[in-house]
């Protein structure tokens, strides 16, 4: 069970830096409409604005690796205060490989009748440095991204809690993935993403 464990996180990584490495080429030329209106309004990014994001990215990361790990760790039986542990950091991993590939798209990608994103920014296709308006005039959309991602670690990094020392390390490797695609994402588009109910 170590071994399949392992194999998927390897497996995982693996497909998180080729999709990133596919990802920064261009979804395509915006319609001309849309070149048009964005043009009177350039956006602009400012350094601050965008150091500010990502010392606010580190801060979650903080409060879900060593914070929440450390918090739960500390409240079960020694014996399965290593899992704890581990269940936080591993959810680090799992949940940014998710959000790469299709999170982000379903939860902030272009609305779908108001309940979900489209699949448009699928592995971060078209996500790149340049602002986007709908979300912010002065960051740069991958930082966006990055800071949202960080929500969507430490969300399900919270539920952990309520089922230490009773899941098994593959269950809750798949009620992660599953919970996250299915709750989260939509949840996400509906209350901050742009066209969400």
């Amino acid at each position: 069970m170590k071994r399949l464990s392992l194999a998927l996180v390897m497996a995982l990584v693996v497909s998180a830096v080729a999709t990133v490495a596919w990802a920064q080429q261009p979804a395509g030329p915006p319609p001309a409409a849309a070149a048009a209106a964005a043009a009177p309004a350039a956006s602009k990014i400012d350094k601050g604005d965008t150091a500010w994001m990502l010392t606010s990215s580190a801060l979650v990361l903080l409060m879900t690796a060593p914070g929440l790990a450390l918090f739960y760790g500390g409240m079960v039986r020694q014996k399965n205060a290593l899992a704890t542990l581990m269940q936080s950091f591993i959810i680090l991993a799992v949940i940014s490989i998710q959000w790469i590939l299709w999170g982000y798209t379903l939860a902030f990608g272009p609305d779908k009748g108001g309940i979900i994103g489209g699949l448009e920014w699928f592995g971060l296709r078209g996500v790149g440095v340049e602002p986007f308006d709908a979300y912010s005039k002065t960051i740069p959309h991958q930082v966006f991204m990055l800071f949202q991602m960080m929500f969507a670690v430490i969300t399900p990094a919270l539920i952990t809690g309520a089922f230490a020392e009773r899941k098994k390390f593959s269950a809750f490797l798949l009620f992660t993935v599953l919970w996250a695609t299915f709750v989260y994402d939509p949840l996400a588009h509906w209350v901050w993403g742009d066209g969400g109910s």
